[in-house]
């Protein structure tokens, strides 16, 4: 049997590991390195070349580029390259290939069976992407795994007593609370919150547009509309941050060559944390609410919590780390790699499935509330946020017309009141509703949801006993920009539906 490998496919890096005796370890890419860059690009006969060859001809061949592609998954969103264009779920699903072929050949066997991590923030469409995503890489995904519960996997279920755990989870693109218990062989998840739109890519941008104002004319004109000469500041801007994370200042130097004039600049300067912190200030501080959101949703204060671990490269910024003893009270945990944590963490649920490992039970949580549109536009939760999963709950809903025989049922994920202000995950039609004066009609609209966080709706007339089905599926056209008005006809006329009975 080919063993299966734990991935943590990220927005600026993907990792993979795999269990070998009873130890997670972070298998090298065919470049040597651990880490491959989330980086796709395309030969001028739109072959895919990934990870860090792709990285190294970004700039150059920005045109043939594609990263930071976790920020669109499941979002119908379109990379237009070449004559071609392709959806997130294709670019991931080239990224894995790419991180499965090279472990193949590193390990001389083949690799069929994954588990793969998202953000713990993420919708039900975002994590169907993912699926689908690993389906295109040719694996079988076993299971869907939020980050920062992987994390916690790694830091350990040997824990006597009962352990709280709070997990900051910053990665190149989105930024993740998770609050879990851990007591001997049991891993349970409190609560989850964060910014699905947070991340180290954020940081970077904000340097190279502050860099960018720092030339003069024409150059800065050059960088803000010349794509490959941004593609380079953003680099520098990586890297000066990084270096930042470790030493009080970085120097940027980087030739300019104008493609109009037959003359080169070659610019430096030099920025220094201070600086570069005052820039980034309330980037950081977008961190705050979700972590007193995800307290709030456990009944817990900072005091409560024994242990915090930052997990994602961006957690290496000084300011992250110092905002988290601000804010809980102690200094991080800094026995985990933040680039390689979630990766071993999701490696060791491979091997429990596999009956490799001692099997943990491992109690995961629904990060947004699921719920219908009802008359008048509202949003009615069937499934609310922090419920522990597997989940399935059931509501009574009605007719908001006489004579309705068909209803819509119009599903969405969120936390607003107002069903417009939600994400929209599709919709779908119960029919053959005997024809009754309304409120009479008794519709039970089921919601289940497994432990990937993937939904699964039913409608049933309990009259009739008719019945309806629809699975979420993440395909790009099922995604509207806004989400559609929930409607049901009766006799070629339109209503609001469904509606709460009593």
């Amino acid at each position: 049997m080919s063993r299966a490998v734990g991935i943590d496919l990220g927005t600026t890096y993907t990792v993979l590991a795999v269990i070998e005796g009873d130890q997670p370890r972070v298998i090298p890419n065919a470049e040597g390195e651990l880490l491959t860059p989330s980086v796709v690009t395309f030969t001028q006969d739109e072959q895919p070349l990934v990870g860090l060859p792709a990285k190294l001809q970004a700039a150059a061949h920005h045109q043939w580029a594609v990263a930071s592609i976790k920020r669109h998954m499941g979002s119908g969103h379109r990379v237009q390259v070449g004559e071609r264009e392709h959806t997130p779920e294709e670019i991931s699903g080239f990224i894995l290939r790419k991180v499965k072929t090279d472990a193949e050949a590193y390990l001389g066997e083949s690799i069929d069976k994954a588990v793969i991590t998202v953000p713990a923030y993420f919708n039900d469409r975002q994590r169907q992407a993912t699926r689908q995503a690993g389906f295109l890489a040719g694996l079988q995904v076993l299971r869907i795994i939020n980050e920062p519960t992987a994390a916690a996997l790694a830091y350990g279920l040997d824990r006597e007593d009962i352990h709280t755990v709070l997990v900051w989870d910053l990665g190149g693109g989105t930024f993740d609370v998770s609050i879990l218990e851990i007591e001997a062989g049991i891993l349970e998840v409190r609560a989850v919150s964060g910014d699905p739109w947070l991340g180290g890519d954020d940081y970077d941008q904000r340097l190279a547009d502050y860099l960018a104002g720092l030339y003069p004319e024409p150059w800065g004109k050059a960088f803000r509309q010349d794509r490959s000469l941004r593609q380079r500041l953003q680099e520098a801007a990586e890297k000066a941050k990084i270096e930042l994370s470790t030493q009080p200042w970085a120097q940027v130097r980087l030739p300019t060559a104008l493609p109009e004039r037959e003359e080169t600049a070659s610019f430096k300067t030099t920025v220094i944390r201070e600086q570069f912190q005052a820039l980034t200030r309330d980037l950081l501080e977008r961190m705050i609410p979700p972590t007193e959101q995800a307290l709030a949703d456990a009944e817990l204060k900072p005091g409560d919590i024994h242990r915090v671990l930052l997990v994602g490269g961006a957690t290496r910024m000084p300011a992250v780390q110092e905002l988290a003893r601000e804010l809980l009270g102690q200094e991080p945990y800094r026995g985990l790699n933040p680039d390689e944590a979630v990766a071993l963490g999701a490696a060791l649920q491979a091997g429990m499935l596999l009956g490799q490992m001692k099997k943990t039970i491992l109690l995961d949580v629904l990060p947004l509330s699921l719920g219908v549109e009802t008359q008048g536009g509202l949003f009615a939760r069937v499934l609310r946020r922090n419920i522990h999963l597997p989940a399935a709950e059931s509501r009574i809903f009605t007719t908001a017309a006489d004579n309705q025989t068909s209803m819509d049922i119009h599903v969405l994920q969120g936390e607003q009141e107002r069903a417009q202000d939600n994400l929209s995950l599709g919709q779908f039609q119960l029919q053959d509703i005997p024809p009754l004066s309304k409120g009479v009609p008794r519709v039970e609209v089921t919601f289940e949801a497994d432990v990937n966080g993937i939904l699964h709706v039913s409608a049933r007339d309990l009259l009739s006993e008719s019945e309806a089905k629809a699975e979420m599926i993440a395909r790009p056209d099922h995604y509207p920009e806004k989400p559609p008005l929930s409607l049901a006809t009766s006799q070629g006329r339109a209503f609001e539906t469904p509606r709460i009975s009593g």
